[in-house]
């Protein structure tokens, strides 16, 4: 593993754990000699995870559309800044850059983002571990609706299982690296990463 995907917040929520897991993460992974990728944002807990990984000198990732650079809420002191198209190039540049997926709190964009590269996964699109940080419970509302899924036959439990829910991020990294995929939903195997 070389590289993270952070998906987290443009704001930092409510609950002061939020912001101190964004800095937690940005400089664990740094300190793990990993790749930070993320949404290319100075703003909220996206800012905080990437100014806590420049800080503690590591590379730093960012991807965003061009009109969210013009509204000027892109970060200025990144490694390197990707400036694309669309929103859907921006996922699919993220997903190609990364080696797993891992979110922080967030919002919509956050679970949309995670939702996709969960679906891909279990299609066999690609084999690369998807989890949350669950910081003071904040997943919890939706891991007791992935569980409905699974209990009202929308999803098997395979594919349910196979998303990583942990307190910390140093814990999430370790399941990231011992991470072993499911068969793909369809039974097809993948040939290469597909996105």
């Amino acid at each position: 593993m070389n590289s993270i995907c952070i998906y987290c917040g443009s704001a930092a929520g409510t609950d002061p754990a939020f912001l101190e897991e964004a800095v937690t993460a940005g400089t664990l992974i740094a300190r793990q000699g990993l790749t930070l990728v993320y949404g290319g944002g100075r703003v909220g807990l996206m800012g905080a995870v990437a100014d806590a990984a420049l800080a503690a000198g590591g590379k730093v990732v960012g991807v965003m559309p061009e009109d969210l650079v013009n509204q000027e809420i892109g970060h200025t002191g990144l490694s390197e800044l990707h400036v694309v198209s669309s929103m859907h190039e921006r996922k699919w540049k993220m997903a190609e850059l990364s080696d797993g997926f891992l979110c922080l709190p967030g919002g919509p964009g956050t679970f949309e983002e995670i939702f996709e590269q969960w679906t891909w996964a279990l299609l066999g699109f690609h084999n690369k571990p998807c989890g949350f940080v669950n910081v003071n419970g904040y997943y919890e509302p939706l891991r007791a609706a992935i569980d409905n899924m699974v209990e009202k036959g929308f999803l098997a439990k395979p594919y349910g299982d196979m998303l990583i829910y942990e307190n910390s991020t140093e814990a999430a990294i370790e399941r990231f690296r011992a991470y072993t995929p499911p068969p793909p939903k369809w039974g097809v195997k993948p040939v290469e990463q597909r996105y």
